[in-house]
């Protein structure tokens, strides 16, 4: 009777080891389970919610979800009762399968995440770089200054020429606009300034420039230069052989006029660009009457400010 009772206890011991694979093959399927689960869900999330998913996987694993979970990493010996059980909240997981809210704003949260990486990298490079002295934050605040005023007093000219040409019978024929290079003051020469083919200035246009030499003299400053444009028809005179020599001796009238009237000749430049720069198709007749014109520039002597 001893006998068979030691065996059938034997045989229950041997039983028990025999079944306790079933543990370990239980936890593997349930692993295993929960990695198909993330990897199926990594390949449909967006970046937002695989951070949440990643601080919820993260929060899983560190041991602070079961109490006394950081205690099973210790030693066996170690009292149980001398670890303090983990009592952080533990963030749940969101459902993985995008409601058309959550879509929607999971478009917004990339276009603001983008936006604000834009940023970032901005103002990383403004950190990164050198800051301005004092007396380069000054420097810079009087060159913008200078060229404001200087675009509110061409401005200025501008409108005082349009208003004198139109006021005494030149509106078609004189214009002043103020372009990146500085305040042009456009006149076309036929029958204003000199005839055609010649380079003597005739007395019709001898008022006009010379309200334009006392406006140039309200700045001393700036340089000013005279240029004169033809059209494409050939010249070829004992005087003029081409448009060259036409359109140079017209600046060249020009300077020497202002010059008289007060203009420092130290200001002053005369070019000629034949018909290089026309504003007009010389196709036509009224086209190349526009052609045939001088321009005086007054250049800037500041950057163009922003508009």
């Amino acid at each position: 009777m001893a006998g068979h009772g030691k065996k059938r206890r034997g045989a229950a011991v041997e039983q028990e080891n025999e079944e306790r694979w079933l543990l370990t093959y239980a936890d593997m399927l349930t692993l295993l389970f929960a990695l198909f689960m993330v990897l199926f869900s990594i390949s449909s999330v967006n970046i937002s919610k695989y951070q949440v998913l990643q601080q919820s996987l993260k929060a899983a694993f560190s041991g602070s979800i079961l109490p006394g979970g950081r205690a099973i990493l210790q030693s066996g010996s170690e009292s149980t009762a001398e670890h303090t059980p983990a009592t952080a909240a533990v963030p749940s997981i969101v459902p993985l399968m995008p409601t058309p809210t959550a879509r929607s704003s999971s478009s917004t949260g990339s276009a603001n995440a983008s936006s604000t990486a834009s940023l970032a990298a901005k103002a990383a490079a403004a950190a990164s770089a050198k800051p301005l002295s004092t007396a380069q934050l000054q420097a810079a605040l009087n060159s913008m200054a200078a060229s404001v005023a200087e675009q509110e007093s061409f401005v200025a000219l501008a409108e005082k020429l349009n208003a004198y040409a139109k006021s005494h019978g030149f509106g078609n024929e004189v214009q002043a606009v103020v372009q990146r290079r500085g305040l042009v003051v456009r006149v076309l020469t036929d029958k204003v300034l000199f005839a055609s083919g010649q380079a003597t200035l005739q007395p019709e246009g001898a008022p006009l420039l010379e309200e334009v030499a006392q406006l140039l003299n309200v700045d001393m400053s700036h340089p000013i230069t005279v240029e004169g444009h033809t059209d494409n028809q050939p010249i070829a005179t004992a005087e003029f052989p081409s448009n060259w020599e036409l359109s140079t001796a017209r600046a060249t009238t020009v300077v020497r006029f202002l010059i008289a009237h007060g203009v420092s000749g130290g200001r002053l430049g005369a070019v000629g660009y034949a018909d290089l720069h026309p504003i007009a198709s010389n196709a036509t007749a009224a086209g190349r009457a526009l052609n045939r014109r001088v321009e005086i520039v007054l250049m800037r002597l500041n950057p163009v400010p922003p508009s």
